[in-house]
């Protein structure tokens, strides 16, 4: 079959990813921010997980619900709405000051993450569908895309974890997420004057209870990446960053500053080049001349490599030694590899698995089993990290990881 432009669409497409890039730049720095700049303030690590739960369970409430309603109002609404709660969640969180009490500062944070939260999974559904309806036809076309995508998207997202960190160091905290949000908002300005045609409007016809995936494999690629998302946030939402923190940092407040470039640093490289590799998961898996088949049995083999990583690398922190750090960094990056080309595969699949006619529902009940794995990746993170430190998070990853192995055998 030859490849099918759908040139109409492109501008369109065009314009709904770079929508998306300056979202998930603000998005990666706020993360980064909220993260160290709570732990300078001396909260426990299971506190810190506390504080993105609720950005996580946004995520699983907003899915389930997003897709009902790009189905029935249009993607450029969700986009729009998803774009003005950040806009909203940077601002409130603007006012937040360091002398409110615990009692106070942790819930109010908790529920502008929430709002975060709802705005990331409206742009993120908005523009993974948006691939799907505008993607050429044939040759790989589709993997092609939304490899594309997907890997630039977290490529941004980790040079917003460099900014956050370098942005906490630089100007503080509170100027730096107001600057984000002005920056946003006139980005989102230029979207609504110049969005060309491209994408369907929505239809009045579209039922909430549509929503629930009914092909058995959706169901069971959503369980898969439920579990593969767990094993990422387990160790990275907290574990990681406070560990390299408390390493790398002197005690003083200078110590500190320098800790938070080189930890933003690792997480920005770590997030970039796994974008890179789920852009280029196409070339390394021949996707051009694969079939959906092919690609289902690939899953279940690079999910299988991914759970040995964690396991590999819980067992050198329990032995510890000199060379923990560098072999840690290492071993994250190849866990890192492994696990953006499981992600590049996966977001095929469920395109590959949907029809035009239900791709914003099967494509928010996915990403509602998306956010349900790094809701409990996060609550794991800050749970483990408590409990056993580093070693446990790893452990319970690899755990995680195994658990995404056995729902994904039942795919292929």
């Amino acid at each position: 079959m030859t490849s099918t432009a759908r040139p109409e669409g492109l501008s369109a497409y065009i314009a709904v990813t770079a929508a998306y890039w300056a979202f998930m730049l603000t998005d990666g720095a706020l993360r980064m921010l909220v993260l160290l700049h709570f732990h300078e303030l001396g909260f426990s690590p299971i506190t810190l997980a506390w504080l993105f739960l609720l950005y996580e369970f946004a995520g699983i409430v907003t899915n389930l619900s997003a897709g009902w309603i790009a189905a029935r109002y249009g993607l450029t609404t969700t986009l729009y709405v998803g774009l003005t709660l950040q806009i909203v969640a940077l601002f409130a969180l603007s006012r937040l000051s360091a002398d409110w009490a615990m009692a106070l500062s942790v819930p109010f944070v908790m529920v502008v993450q929430g709002l975060s939260g709802v705005a990331k999974d409206l742009a993120k559904m908005s523009s993974k569908s948006a691939v799907k309806l505008l993607a050429p036809q044939g040759n790989g076309g589709l993997f092609r895309w939304v490899a594309v995508l997907t890997g630039s998207k977290n490529a941004v997202k980790g040079l917003g974890f460099f900014l956050g960190a370098a942005l906490l160091g630089l100007a503080g905290f509170q100027a730096s997420v107001l600057g984000m949000a002005l920056i946003l908002g006139v980005i989102l300005a230029g979207v609504v004057l110049f969005m060309p045609p491209g994408l369907p409007k929505g239809s009045k016809s579209a039922k909430f209870a549509h929503v629930f995936a009914t092909d058995t494999r959706v169901n069971r690629l959503s369980v898969a990446r439920l579990f593969l998302f767990g094993a990422r946030d387990t160790w990275f939402v907290v574990g990681i960053p406070i560990y390299f923190q408390a390493v790398l940092s002197d005690g003083t407040p200078e110590g500190a500053k320098r800790a938070f470039f080189f930890v933003g640093a690792f997480m920005a490289l770590w997030i970039i080049a796994y974008g890179v590799v789920q852009a280029l998961a196409p070339k390394l898996l021949g996707g051009a001349r694969r079939s959906t088949d092919d690609i289902t049995r690939l899953a279940v083999v690079w999910v299988g490599a991914l759970a040995l990583i964690p396991a590999a690398l819980a067992a050198a922190v329990w032995i510890g030694g000199p060379w923990l750090t560098p072999v840690l960094v290492l071993g994250l990056l190849v866990f890192g590899f492994v696990f953006a080309v499981n992600s590049s595969v996966h977001s095929y699949l469920i395109l590959a698995f949907t029809g035009a006619e239900r791709v914003t529902m099967d494509v928010g009940f996915y990403y509602m089993s998306n956010a349900a794995g790094r809701l409990v990746g996060t609550l794991l993170s800050g749970l483990s990290y408590q409990i056993g430190g580093l070693t446990l998070c790893l452990a319970m990853a690899a755990a995680m990881a195994g658990a995404s192995f056995l729902a994904a055998r039942r795919l292929a």
